[in-house]
């Protein structure tokens, strides 16, 4: 962590929980960098997270209120702290199986109702805390500890999925693309209603292992690579485009 974002930092971590190579550092990062541009008082911020990797991006290292809440009721942690006070501005925190694999009605709905707050899903594209499983993210074809001659199911498209349920913001960057993310957390922080970030960040440990990725340095890699925007998208063949992932910010009807 950058030695300037070190007051939003609790005193006394000393270190991170996250396996060597895991890009849920460089995320807290980037969270903490965009609040700092923005000079939010972290006094009328509430963080709040579920189970799993992702979760222990704010607790315990947030120097702000955290809820480390149950698997996949974050976001019904985070409505009800709203309606208590509608003056927090509330940030969930939380990884891909917790948001929307367990956490998928929560997350729907929060969207249907375009309820006040920013939602940060770090998708890694497996269930890297619990043990491994596949995921509502995991790619076709992908190894898991639940699928071991490869996941059957295509994934969900997260932006889409909050879009059409009926978010008014979402967007998707990859930790390779910080600038970017950087902006669009910002966005996110000053815009009412819903706002969604679908985050890719690398899992050496569950996901890279099991899927012939050798080093974490092969997964930031393999996300350069297949990392495109929606302009870039758009120049594509559906072939070309069918093993890319795009990145960039979506926006609904209604914003």
């Amino acid at each position: 962590m950058a030695r300037d974002l070190e007051a939003y930092l609790r005193p006394g971590i000393a270190s991170t929980p996250f396996c060597p190579g895991c890009g849920h550092g460089i995320l807290m990062n980037l969270i903490l960098r965009a609040i700092d541009e923005l000079k939010l008082d972290m006094d009328e911020m509430l963080f709040v997270s579920g189970i799993g990797c992702a979760g222990w991006i704010p607790s315990p290292h947030f120097n702000a209120d955290t809820l480390h809440t149950l698997h996949g009721r974050a976001i019904a942690f985070a409505t009800g702290a709203k309606m208590f006070n509608p003056k927090l501005k509330v940030m969930v925190i939380s990884g891909d199986g917790d948001l929307t694999s367990i956490g998928g009605n929560h997350l729907i709905h929060a969207a249907r109702r375009n309820t006040d707050m920013t939602v940060v899903c770090a998708n890694n594209m497996i269930y890297g805390m619990t043990g491994g499983q596949a995921a509502s993210t995991s790619p076709v074809g992908a190894v898991t500890s639940t699928t071991a001659e490869g996941n059957l199911y295509r994934p969900f498209d997260l932006c889409k999925l909050v879009i059409g349920a009926g978010a008014p913001y979402a967007a998707r960057f990859a930790v390779t693309q910080p600038v970017s993310l950087v902006n669009s957390i910002k966005h996110c922080l000053t815009t009412p209603g819903l706002t969604f970030i679908e985050v890719l960040s690398p899992c050496p440990t569950q996901f890279g292992r099991r899927n012939r990725y050798d080093s974490p340095a092969d997964m930031i890699a393999m996300l350069r690579e297949r990392c495109v925007s929606k302009e870039e998208a758009t120049h594509l063949s559906a072939e070309e485009r069918k093993d890319m992932i795009v990145t960039g910010e979506f926006t609904s009807e209604r914003s």
